[in-house]
């Protein structure tokens, strides 16, 4: 059985990088399956159709079983057991408030733990990035604030496009200073896997991507740059 297993993306992947897939290809080395089962939650997006649809033109090449496990409207199969067979696990970017409320009405929430468990590999991006938290930024409410009750598989808070979006860092670096838990911070194209809830490595798929440790020192917060790894195209 594979260890549980998180990677979570500041930004990247097939919804944001469709032309680079050193990230999602990275993911499916990891489930060491030789047809790895791939489900997309796209509940952060709404559900939306157009990422749905990216997602089957990503994957249809890859030698998977891919399907989106849509909440919105009445689900007709069983969640458990459908989630619990995946190999992959892969939430979209998108409204994490709204996809963690909607997870907990379905107990979808406490699917996700036990797939994890089971060792099914779970990995986002931005939204799917942070829900893994204890607490993180976000823009889920409009201007970036803080949300405080993520799924809490990983302690600590978490920060997105570090490098993607202006507002970011500052907000980050600030809460932070003024008592916000210590966290990890990771630029668009970089990803943090962690192994149960030690952190494994940090990979990339862009050679300037970083990711950091960010925590409070001396009424400030202080930034530490983790080691990356780039993963470098096969040939």
């Amino acid at each position: 059985m594979r260890p549980p297993t998180i990677v979570a993306m500041g930004g990247g992947g097939f919804m944001m990088e469709p032309e680079n897939p050193l990230l999602d290809d990275f993911l499916l080395e990891l489930t060491g399956a030789e047809r790895p089962k791939v489900a997309l939650l796209p509940t952060p997006a709404a559900d939306s159709p157009f990422l749905i649809a990216r997602f089957d033109a990503a994957f249809e090449d890859r030698g998977v079983e891919r399907r989106a496990v849509t909440l919105f409207g009445r689900p007709r199969t069983d969640l458990r057991e459908l989630l619990l067979a995946q190999d992959l696990i892969y939430v979209s970017g998108g409204n994490t408030a709204n996809a963690l409320a909607i997870w907990r009405v379905h107990g979808v929430d406490a699917i996700l733990r036990e797939c994890w468990e089971a060792g099914v590999v779970l990995a986002g991006l931005s939204a799917g990035m942070i829900c893994w938290y204890e607490c993180s930024i976000t823009d889920s409410f409009g201007p970036l604030s803080v949300l405080r009750d993520g799924l809490g598989f990983l302690t600590g808070s978490a920060c997105p496009h570090y490098d993607g979006e202006p507002e970011r860092r500052p907000t980050y670096t600030r809460l932070v200073a003024e008592g916000l838990p210590p966290g990890v911070a990771a630029d668009d194209g970089a990803a943090l896997v962690y192994r149960g809830t030690d952190l494994e490595e940090c990979v990339s798929s862009r050679e300037s991507a970083r990711v950091f440790s960010v925590f409070a020192k001396g009424g400030a917060a202080a930034e530490e740059p983790l080691p990356v790894r780039y993963l470098r195209a096969a040939g």
